[in-house]
């Protein structure tokens, strides 16, 4: 079906309506008499799920958090990232309210890594490492783990956690199991309907003389989003220097946005044997984001205080693109036993890409007034100059065409050897082995300008603009205005461009021994990384290539203690180092020399580093329930920060010189609590009772520094890590029967340093301000198999927030308004 069919919302709810039409009569056919009666199985299989995901979490040598595919689905959470934002020490950050990138125990996205099925998922988009895991429909998970603690045999490259993806498995269930479900949302603020399809399937076929030893499981999911934002802000765009803020500029935004997902599993097991196992596991999945964004941009001549007029240019902007972010993994492996040894092996191959076809990066209708303001507060509101709804008086300034496309792939062969034995009357284990990784990026942008001449009058559109007036928006008509090739901007297509690869090999020793109701498990893993980096830099006009190598290597000692305490209590202990690459904007080899003003990425810098210690007590509290604590110090080395050099030594012919350099040392502590419980012992009706919540407090200390010409030398000035959020906390309370299921969700995340504007200078950092937000889900058994869900997302319609500096100056504040679905679910066990 084609993009504008599924635009309308008539089709929309014609689309949703056939299939929980289907659904219900296929239901109905495969009912008996007898099954209105709901088995108590399908609710002991919901608490059965969470008791094996804690199961898992209490058997593990490291630190880690576990939920299952049951758990993810009773709450109203659209991907990957908005289920994670639920566990202890995990937290979201949010692009136009749907979470995207997923930080642990306060440490920025890019610091920690993403696995599916045991391999590293690489980044769709340009600058970072982080995956934007609103790319993964949650539909297609068996579970998602968090690891806080790495063992030798890990991957050593996150700081805060790594999350391990698990996508489905035929030998997770019992035979054949299938689900369909069908679903539709509507938003509040941009008043659409929106539709969702998923389905999945798992069975096991006999194969030679084994029985049931064959597994294929699929998983299906498809949803396309309308909604949008209304949003004003001012970019950090003030001046603190005369003592009184002052603002330069600031904008009106109205967005309207189309986002579609799809995702796809196929996963095969085989298990000839006992003692051997083979799999394969592909996933893939395809984000689709249109935007459309309408803009005036107030850029007034001096500075200004709330309330006065002046000079102003006022420009009305469009920008109109498509964007597509694709990832696939594709990944073999098997396992061998024989006597007390035993040998694992896989092999994977994953891709990420973001591609923008050519759009209008910026069609600008410009024109100058004398008497402009605003008024203050979270929401700055425009003092309408004279004449600025006069469509005429607009002039088109000119229309920036651009198109990029980024590549990111990695392969990875791993190869593991265990062997159990006997150590001085106690069970213990020894495994070793290594890994080879390749990975390479690629990013290529292109950017025109073109100066067609036209008038806003011939262009203009209504804007539906929620935070008050803002007259005409650019219609995007004015695409027909664009003849010829325009004029390539050779600086802009040019500096965006690099190639980087890095090839890493590890290796590894380890063991584990355990000593009454003591395991220990030490051991030490080898990392090397040959890093290369392709780009060009702009001097003055003139493109210049541009070349860096460079090797690391680290040896990485671990060492985890697990005391029981008694059948239910156990304290836990670690110690543990990680590494961590800067981000691929902070390595890019482009630069820019124009005069005395440059910028430059900075491909010299070293990897990022932690000491890490943790202490902790777990108690499980029977039947789907457990109580925790957790202490955790890390001493960071080589924290990345942007910084200005101009005047320095080496950089004396330059007034301002931005580039990024490794930091001394920074510090980050805090403390973990996590509380949930069913409480099924409790007298009718309140043994339907859960409440879950936990708690992460954090605090953070980094030393940054600049050049001050004034002084004539380098300052240094104290920051909290950016990202981190002093406090995340999450609050559920559910009820559940046979038949009726319900979850009142609030994710709380306290106040955190977004971005450093000035190193010198505090006043201009931009900070995020605290965010609550409440979500409701409800599921109903209509019948044994088919399953009533309602969900509310953002009930309260919680703002974004940003500030620059202090609470009162706007960076920026944006609305999405609650969103609702009602959908049906039919399964089959």
């Amino acid at each position: 079906m084609t993009r504008y069919q599924l635009n309308t919302p008539v089709l929309k709810r014609t689309l949703l309506a056939s299939v929980i039409g289907a659904l219900a009569q296929g239901a109905g056919a495969e009912e008996s008499a007898e099954s209105h009666r709901l088995r108590a199985v399908e609710v002991v299989g919901q608490s059965a799920s969470v008791e094996e995901a804690l199961a898992s979490q209490r058997a593990a040598d490291n630190i880690q958090t576990t939920v299952s595919a049951d758990a993810i689905g009773q709450l109203p959470d659209t991907n990957v990232s908005e289920s994670l934002q639920r566990l202890p020490g995990v937290s979201i950050e949010r692009d136009q309210g749907e979470g995207r990138f997923v930080r642990v125990r306060g440490l920025a996205p890019d610091y920690n890594a993403v696995a599916v099925d045991g391999i590293q998922i690489p980044a769709p988009e340009a600058g970072r490492r982080a995956v934007a895991l609103d790319v993964v429909p949650a539909d297609l998970l068996e579970s998602l783990t968090v690891v806080k603690t790495l063992t030798p045999d890990m991957d050593a490259n996150s700081l805060g956690g790594t999350v391990q993806v698990r996508s489905l498995s035929a030998f997770d269930r019992p035979g054949l199991y299938y689900s369909v479900t069908g679903k539709g949302s509507y938003n509040e603020l941009m008043d659409e309907t929106s539709p969702e399809l998923s389905a999945a399937f798992s069975n096991r076929f006999s194969i030679g003389s084994g029985e049931d030893n064959f597994g294929v499981a699929a998983a299906f999911s498809w949803s396309e989003r309308d909604f949008g934002s209304d949003n004003v802000e001012t970019g950090g765009g003030w001046d603190f220097d005369d003592g009184d803020a002052r603002l330069e500029e600031f904008e009106q935004r109205d967005y309207t946005i189309t986002r579609e997902r799809l995702g796809l599993a196929l996963n095969f097991d085989y298990l000839p044997n006992d003692n051997s196992r083979y799999y394969l596991r592909t996933l893939h999945s395809r984000f689709r984001d249109e935007e459309i964004r309408q803009a005036n941009v107030f850029g007034f001549e001096e500075a200004m205080a709330p309330n006065e007029t002046g000079a102003v240019e006022v420009q009305k902007e469009l920008k109109n693109r498509e964007e597509t972010q694709k990832i696939t993994s594709v990944v073999f492996g098997g396992e061998q036993r024989w006597n007390d040894w035993a040998m694992e092996y896989r092999i994977g191959h994953s891709r990420a890409s973001e591609d923008e076809p050519r759009h209008t990066g910026g069609a600008v209708f410009a024109a100058e007034f004398d008497d402009g303001g605003y008024y203050g507060g979270h929401k700055p509101r425009p003092v309408f100059p004279s004449g600025f709804f006069d469509d005429a008086l607009y002039e088109l300034d000119e229309v920036e065409v651009a198109q990029s496309n980024t590549k990111d792939r990695q392969t990875d062969l791993k190869l593991d050897f265990t062997r159990d034995l006997m150590w001085n009357q106690h069970f213990a284990t020894l495994k070793f082995g290594g890994k080879v990784a390749r990975r390479d990026k690629e990013s290529d942008a292109e950017t025109w300008i073109y100066e067609p001449e036209g008038n806003l009058s011939d262009f203009a559109k209504d804007v539906d603009y929620g935070l008050g007036e803002m007259g005409s928006g650019v219609d995007t008509g004015v695409d027909g205005l664009l003849s010829g090739l325009g004029e390539r901007d050779d600086e802009e297509s040019t500096i965006e461009d690099y190639d980087i690869s890095e090839d890493s090999r590890a290796a590894y020793v380890m063991g584990t021994v355990d000593v009454g109701d003591l395991r220990v498990l030490g051991g030490v893993r080898y990392q090397s990384t040959d890093f290369s980096a392709r780009g060009y830099g702009v001097e003055d006009g003139d493109i210049v290539a541009n070349r860096f190598d460079e090797d690391e290597q680290h040896w990485l000692p671990a060492l985890h203690l697990r005391y029981r305490l008694g059948a239910d209590t156990q304290l836990r202990a670690a110690f543990t180092q990680s590494v961590v690459r800067p981000t691929f904007e902070q390595l890019s080899p482009g630069y820019e020399i124009d005069g005395d003003e440059a910028s430059f990425g900075n491909p010299a810098l070293k990897s990022l580093q932690a000491d890490n210690y943790d202490l902790g007590i777990e108690h499980y509290l029977g039947r789907a329930g457990v109580v925790s604590a957790f202490l955790f110090y890390k001493d960071l080395k080589n924290f990345v920060y942007r910084t200005d050099v101009g005047g320095a030594a080496g950089y004396e012919m330059y007034d301002e010189a931005e580039t990024f350099e490794n930091g001394d040392s920074a510090s980050l502590y805090g403390l973990e609590l996590a509380y949930s419980k069913t409480f099924s012992g409790l007298p009718a009706p309140f043994n339907g009772l859960l409440i879950g919540a936990n708690a992460t407090l954090v605090d953070s200390e980094a030393r940054i520094r600049a050049y001050d010409e004034d002084a004539g030398g380098y300052r240094d000035r104290t920051i909290a890590l950016p990202s981190q959020s002093d406090l995340t906390a999450n609050l559920m309370v559910g009820y559940e029967t046979r038949k009726l299921s319900l979850r009142l969700a609030a994710n709380y995340t306290g106040n955190y340093l977004q971005e450093v504007q000035d190193p010198l200078d505090k006043r201009y950092d931009i900070h995020v301000d605290d965010h609550v937000q409440l979500d409701f889900t409800g599921h109903y058994f209509l019948t044994e198999r088919l399953q009533l869900t309602f969900e509310a997302i953002n009930l309260t319609d919680e703002p974004f927030y940003a500030y620059t500096g202090r609470e009162r100056y706007n960076a920026q504040y944006e609305e999405y308004g609650a969103t609702y679905k009602l959908g049906l679910s039919l399964k089959h066990y």
